[in-house]
């Protein structure tokens, strides 16, 4: 079997001939980047074409597009970015106002960092909802209809909606705390905007679940701790848009990693999600592989296994990747309803040996 084949016969509650191993790259390829050392031959740009050439000589099965397939437009909005150095700023300004974001580049971690984030306050709030609701969504499946011919039978095709409202605010544009105190302040003024943003997002989530892709992710990047307390005001919208993207014959995808316990009962059995994506296990998560599948409903795919960081050499012995990677598929093999992959991203630096070694002890090992 292909891997587009194993991975679809888990989401259709089927035994493949062995596991699925799919891993989500573009962390690590984008450290290649920054460093200069991407090579030339995974370069062609044709619709990822170099990418996928890059999945399948790795032996890696290929999913996370992180592509929305729809465009979104503002009329009378002023949007700049300037950079200096490793500073970002970013200015949206229209007639009611203007928004601020900063960021700075960590070469160490090979990221941004918001050091003062869009949405601070609830006047700040007002105004993003206010830009919010003056976007136009429309389609934009292109990309989603040629991926198919370049991923083959590497994969699948995985669209993105918008975020939930609250994940939109929490992980983007105001952060926790910002949130967490708005909240307390202003709740009449939070709980209204988290409506309104959600009336505008259900547009673009309609568009996504009507794009070619047959998989449909819910970028949520949920991790329990943080996001907990605050369950209740995503949980309508994730059962809304579950329910829809099963009534369309399609797959409902949520990421999350970091710490699992708290929220992967509810996502599965609250939230309805068919996958929980990027699943963090012990020693770097708070959940080994056995016990987050006691937490969720039976058909409820988990999705994951190998920490990203594992991929590095200087992060663990090549004994103790390969025993974490045994087990993983030892598990896993258990029963149809794991897809191994990567908890959350293979890390900038990683080892295209240990890459490879998953495929090597995958094929070896991972029959049913």
């Amino acid at each position: 079997m292909t891997e587009r084949e194993r991975v679809l016969s888990i989401l259709q509650r089927k035994k493949p001939d062995q596991l699925p191993w799919c891993a989500d790259l573009a962390y690590w390829t984008y450290g290649l980047e920054v460093d200069g050392t991407y090579p030339e031959e995974y370069r062609s740009t044709w619709y990822d074409d170099g990418l996928q050439k890059l999945h399948r000589d790795l032996g890696i099965g290929f999913y996370l597009q992180g592509f929305e397939p729809f465009s979104g437009t503002r009329a009378g909005f002023e949007e700049t970015s300037e950079q200096e150095g490793n500073r970002l700023v970013q200015r949206i300004r229209w007639k009611s106002g203007e928004l601020t974001q900063v960021s700075e580049f960590s070469r160490k971690s090979y990221s941004w960092g918001v050091t003062k984030h869009m949405v601070e306050t609830a006047e700040d709030l007002k105004l993003y909802c206010e830009m919010l609701e003056s976007t136009v969504y429309t389609p934009n499946y292109d990309y989603a209809e040629k991926r198919y011919q370049t991923i083959g039978g590497n994969g699948v095709v995985l669209c993105y909606t918008p975020k939930s409202p609250l994940m939109q605010l929490v992980a983007l544009a105001s952060g926790v705390e910002n949130f967490t105190y708005m909240l307390m302040d202003e709740e009449e003024t939070v709980l209204d905007c988290l409506n309104r943003m959600e009336k505008k997002f259900d547009e673009a989530c309609e568009l996504t679940v009507n794009s070619p892709a047959e998989c449909i992710m819910i970028p949520e990047n949920i991790t329990s701790e943080c996001v907990k307390p605050f369950y209740e005001l995503m949980e309508g919208y994730h059962k809304k848009w579950t329910d829809r993207i099963r009534a369309a014959g399609k797959y409902s995808f949520v990421h999350q990693d970091g710490t699992v316990r708290g929220l992967v009962g509810e996502l599965s059995k609250r939230s309805g999600f068919d996958v929980i994506e990027a699943v963090t296990p012990k020693p770097v998560g708070d959940v080994t592989i056995e016990e987050a599948r006691e937490l969720v409903r039976p058909e409820t795919i988990i999705w994951g296994g190998m920490p990203g960081g594992f991929f590095r050499e200087d992060s663990l012995s090549d004994a103790d990747f390969d025993a974490h990677l045994m087990h993983c598929i030892e598990v896993m093999t258990g029963s149809p309803n794991y897809v191994l992959g990567v908890a959350d991203q293979v890390v900038p630096g990683s080892s295209v040996r240990r890459l490879r070694r998953v495929r090597e002890l995958v094929d070896r090992y991972g029959r049913y």
